[in-house]
């Protein structure tokens, strides 16, 4: 059987993974250095894959940002130290000698959890809500990366039009007010100026007042743009992933607010079953189908 080096690159963590099947042999992860310097991301992968890529076949990677053609351009810059134009296939295919496929770590995790619920739901969008907010579309059985890779990046719809400017240039995305980032730019004159979006969380399970008003503020969000998804592609299901997406409480919060709305707008609403690792497994499922 193939041994896949799995790569999961994110704002916050660079994985490796050697994987087999369905099960992962063994994983290595560091911290992700935001920087504009591309040497700094070369560097970190040299130093996290040249160990693993003698024992591989191939190398799949789920990347955060937007990957065409095997380019990685960060969309919010922030969320990745403003990489523009970053070959990401062409280097870690140089690095490692190996055949390399690259795809977006939210598509890539909506793949891994259109698996593990067994094929279940033709039609599902895997919503991560971390550092960012990215999703992942499967329709009619099939992964959609679109084109020019830009498919699913529903935290960049509209949220409010009259809100913050986002890293990407536009304003009042999804993604500058629900995720983990902006809750913790939200609970800056509340919890001091180091404030992060886990300590806002952690002031709401203590029952923080105007933690409960950001973190539901990112909740609701949420839920409209799971409404607006259903009602764009008649979804069956939508899975929550990510750091805030699956901290105690969050799911429910969403589900409250979706429960407000029409029924049409109201998809199954389930937990990520692959947790942390559904990134480096859904491109390692996704590269077996793409090279049958």
């Amino acid at each position: 059987m193939k041994t896949t080096l799995a790569v999961d690159l994110g704002g916050t963590k660079l994985a490796a993974a050697l994987i087999r099947g369905n099960e992962i042999i063994e994983k290595h992860q560091v911290e992700t250095q935001s920087s504009d310097n591309s040497d700094v991301l070369r560097g970190a992968l040299r130093d996290l894959l040249i160990p693993l890529s003698d024992r591989a076949d191939n190398v799949a990677v789920a990347s955060t940002g937007i990957i065409d053609n095997g380019v990685l351009t960060a969309l919010n810059p922030d969320n990745l130290g403003g990489l523009n134009r970053f070959p990401i296939q062409t280097v870690i295919s140089d690095l490692t000698g190996l055949p390399t496929q690259v795809i977006n770590d939210a598509q890539a995790a909506a793949w891994a959890e259109f698996q593990a619920y067994n094929a279940h739901y033709s039609n599902l969008a895997f919503i991560t809500v971390s550092t960012g907010v990215g999703a992942g579309l499967v329709l009619d059985g099939k992964l959609k990366t679109g084109a020019r890779g830009v498919a699913g990046h529903a935290g960049h719809m509209l949220a409010d039009p009259w809100g913050s400017r986002c890293g990407c240039g536009r304003t009042g995305c999804v993604e500058v007010i629900a995720s983990g980032t902006a809750m913790g730019r939200a609970g800056v004159p509340f919890f001091g100026v180091e404030t992060t979006g886990r300590d806002v969380y952690t002031h709401y399970l203590a029952g923080s007042e105007d933690a409960a008003v950001i973190v539901t503020r990112s909740a609701s969000t949420i839920a409209q743009l799971i409404a607006d998804l259903t009602i764009l592609l008649d979804l069956d299901a939508v899975v929550l992933g990510g750091s805030v997406g699956l901290a105690e409480g969050y799911l429910q919060l969403v589900k409250d607010a979706l429960s407000l709305l029409p029924t049409v707008y109201q998809p199954e609403l389930l937990p990520a079953l692959s947790g942390a690792d559904a990134g480096l497994i859904g491109v390692s499922l996704w590269a077996g189908t793409e090279t049958k």
